[in-house]
């Protein structure tokens, strides 16, 4: 069996595996977040924060609530760092400084998961699973609340409530993300991913030096890792490290897992709104694209000129040779197009134009199918944005899902797509324009200003991964992505839940015979190319000056 043929055929294997997991899970996830009733479990739980789930909340509260528990999410794992040293299970580890310390709470407290350091020379058990596994779970939660929040403002009518954030978040981790994560860390361990709380381990001679390695719960983090679209390794080689990802099944499975809710949460998105249909057509939109770039990403691995390339049958470098060319293009584009960030290959070492891929899927704003939660706002605010321009294009006042989208709603929808390209083209120019920052690039030219165009990318869009050859443990890299990573998070959920008020307040549209049908094939053409226009226009000078030039070189 050839290469290319195996690798299509894991391709298929993954696809049907999502389509039978699309319907029950998403079918259950509307179940949890429109019920009435509390878990015992749940209970404890608003009695230990003080918080009375049944409270309705307008979006200023909801928006409060968010930005309240994500300020200590980031002082605490701040403070963990800052302690490590006196801390118990630390390795013999000290404590990090101050500005990667910061970088990486804002890191993990915005589902970015960003990593300036090495995971197993840095970190110890207690920062590692009190740390950064927990919220690697209350993270994802709060993106899928937001997420159910905006849904609620298209089901609802002339009500400003948007629902309970704390109920939100506490059922995400308890109902959804924990059960999941429980079986799916059963698998990896019996697939040979370690679960331990070993400490370090002289291995043998490396070049002359000894080796050393140190355990961890990694099965535990690895699988939320994927699941909630986080991406922070335990090791610094990511998902590509033995320990994190031994065999090809691990790594289908581990895309499997990062794909899983992203696109089940369409479906609860059709069941919330009432019409099953609108959630197939937002699938439909995201799986057109995702399946694109998988293809496009397999042929410029597989297809590269030069007879080097051709002798290894593609692009080999920077890949791990138990997952091949293929089966490293499906993570690269999930983990890019999705907000996960895990690697299990070296994007530094793609071809020009795969790097350059990687880099589009971060750019359209991670949405197809986007991370948890995020992606399925971040979609529907381009939805608003199409059906605005199909007005626009027939004379007639755009709806959507029965609303009306006025001026308020567009430009609400309009700040929420500008503002992390403007983040990542403001902070990449100062970065390229200061001496300092350019001594951090390992190569000149196109593929170094790619290093740095790629890491604010991936942070202002809460992705994580890194192409790699840049020195990011400065403290201007730091800084700055640090603070890219918490403005890309939290600004557009101030314009998502605004919106969802919005809309909340208007009394129902009835549909005519000239209202748009966003249900149908047309509409999600449409949608795909709004996406594909707006990223284009935003940030075609830059990929010019980087992938494109490189590639075409």
């Amino acid at each position: 069996m050839s290469p290319v043929l195996a690798d299509v055929l894991q391709l298929l294997a993954l696809i049907a595996a999502l389509a039978l997991a699309h319907k029950p899970l998403g079918t259950y996830m509307a179940k949890v977040y429109s019920s009435d009733k509390h878990l015992r479990v749940e209970k404890w739980i608003y009695k230990g924060i003080g918080a009375d789930p049944d409270t309705e909340m307008r979006w200023p509260a909801y928006l409060r609530g968010v930005l309240a528990f994500s300020t200590v999410g980031v002082l605490f794992l701040y403070a963990l760092q800052r302690l490590q040293g006196v801390l118990p299970g630390s390795l013999g580890f000290a404590a990090i400084d101050p500005d990667q310390a910061f970088n990486t709470a804002a890191s993990f407290a915005t589902n970015t998961n960003w990593q300036s350091y090495a995971g197993e020379q840095a970190m110890g058990h207690v920062v590692q699973t009190v740390g950064l596994a927990v919220q690697n779970f209350v993270s994802a939660a709060v993106g899928i609340a937001v997420a159910v929040a905006l849904v609620r403002g298209f089901a609802r009518s002339r009500t400003g409530e948007l629902g309970n954030f704390w109920s939100d978040l506490v059922r995400g981790v308890v109902r959804v993300l924990v059960p999941i994560a429980v079986v799916g860390a059963l698998v990896l361990v019996a697939c040979g991913v370690i679960q331990n709380f070993s400490g370090i381990h002289e291995v043998g001679q490396f070049m002359g030096g000894t080796q050393e390695w140190n355990g961890g719960a990694v099965a535990s983090q690895e699988v939320i890792k994927e699941l909630g679209t986080n991406g922070g390794g335990y090791f610094n080689a990511n998902s590509s490290h033995p320990f994190e990802n031994p065999t090809p099944f691990t790594n289908l499975f581990e895309i499997f897992l990062i794909l899983l809710i992203p696109f089940s949460i369409t479906r609860t998105f059709g069941m919330m709104i009432g019409s099953v249909k609108q959630g197939y057509a937002i699938l439909a939109t995201m799986a057109t694209i995702w399946v694109g770039f998988v293809a496009l990403m397999m042929w410029t691995e597989f297809s590269h000129h030069g007879p080097a390339f051709e002798a290894a049958g593609g692009t080999v470098e920077g890949k791990e040779v138990r997952f091949g060319i293929g089966a490293s293009s499906i993570f690269a584009v999930s983990t890019t197009l999705t907000s996960t960030g895990a690697v299990d290959s070296f994007h530094s070492s793609f071809t020009g134009l795969g790097g350059g891929i990687t880099l589009l899927g971060m750019m359209l704003g991670e949405i197809a199918p986007g991370g948890v939660g995020s992606g399925l706002y971040g979609m529907l605010i381009m939805a608003i944005i199409a059906v605005f321009i199909a007005g626009l294009m027939v004379g007639r006042t755009p709806e959507y899902l029965g609303k009306k989208i006025g001026s308020r709603e567009i430009k609400l929808a309009a700040c929420y797509i500008l503002i992390t390209p403007a983040l990542v083209l403001v902070f990449t120019a100062f970065a390229m324009a200061l001496p300092t920052p350019a001594n951090s690039m390992t190569n000149s030219g196109a593929h170094g200003f790619s290093e740095i165009l790629y890491a604010y990318t991936s942070g202002a869009n809460n992705n994580g991964s890194a192409f790699a050859g840049l020195n990011a443990d400065t403290q201007w890299f730091n800084t700055t992505i640090g603070l890219a990573m918490l403005l890309g998070r939290f600004l557009p959920m101030v314009f998502v839940l605004a919106l969802a008020g919005s809309l909340a307040e208007q009394k129902p549209v009835p549909a005519t015979a000239g209202t748009l049908r966003t249900d149908k094939p047309l509409y999600t053409g449409l949608l795909v190319g709004t996406i594909l226009i707006i990223t284009g226009l935003t940030y075609f000078p830059a990929l010019a000056l980087g992938p494109l030039a490189e590639g075409l070189a």
